[in-house]
């Protein structure tokens, strides 16, 4: 696949977007080094923008943002793609609402990982950002599409937009980049939250009919309408 004149606009974009959305990767302390990355689909394409693999984030430029197709395969940039790759290209391929995919080892989120452990919903952020426990997801080794295999099973089954892949860290997913990365960044909140509450003795669980009606007032009514923004609403 080639990106055609049609796209070139929409991929330029996107390049500035993932580039820029890595800062809040390092901002929030979700990454170190090299390791972690953004990707985002483009819309009504086959295709991703993703991070290059092991660019220091000091060094990422929207120029050196690479494309690739969803099946992993490189498409326009001049360096590798992320060691990710595959993993993000399965769940596009395989969740098609998904429009952005984020990767970090942030610290609280990676220690529940270690521990195979699925983060309970003891606390309103969780339900309304992850609608219940955040699952664990099976060990796979990096380098072809078996992460992602575990994202997707893991996901399917939960209202959860995060997953901690066993042993590995958090991939987190959303209609976009931006919404991804955002909930990379409530994920970590949540993770070292509960892990201090554990500290201190039991903690409850949220009933689930109380999960439900927090989640949808969270995603459907919580934050500004486009009317309202518009001044269109009192």
């Amino acid at each position: 696949m080639t990106i055609t004149a049609e796209i070139t606009t929409v991929v330029a974009q996107l390049r500035r977007e993932v580039c820029d959305l890595h800062a809040q990767l390092t901002k929030y302390q979700l990454v170190i080094w090299t390791a972690g990355n953004v990707s985002a689909r483009v819309p009504g394409h086959d295709l991703m923008v993703i991070k290059p693999s092991g660019v220091e984030y000091d060094a990422l430029t929207p120029e050196n943002m690479v494309v690739c197709d969803l099946h992993g395969n490189l498409v326009d940039g001049g360096l590798s793609p992320s060691s990710d790759t595959a993993a993000h290209a399965y769940v596009y391929r395989h969740m098609p609402e998904v429009g952005g995919v984020v990767h970090t080892h942030s610290t609280y989120a990676t220690a529940w990982a270690a521990r195979g452990e699925p983060i309970p919903c003891v606390l309103t952020m969780i339900a309304d950002e992850f609608g219940g426990d955040i699952p664990i997801g099976p060990f796979a080794l990096i380098g072809d599409d078996s992460i992602g295999r575990g994202i997707v099973e893991a996901l399917r089954s939960s209202r959860s937009s995060a997953v901690l892949m066993r042993n590995h860290g958090p991939f987190t997913v959303g209609p976009d980049a931006r919404s991804a990365v955002k909930a990379a960044v409530m994920l970590e909140d949540v993770a070292r939250t509960v892990h201090i509450g554990q500290q201190l003795g039991a903690l409850d669980r949220i009933d689930g009919r109380d999960v439900a009606a927090l989640f949808d007032r969270y995603q459907n009514v919580y934050g500004q309408t486009t009317t309202s923004q518009e001044g269109n609403t009192p």
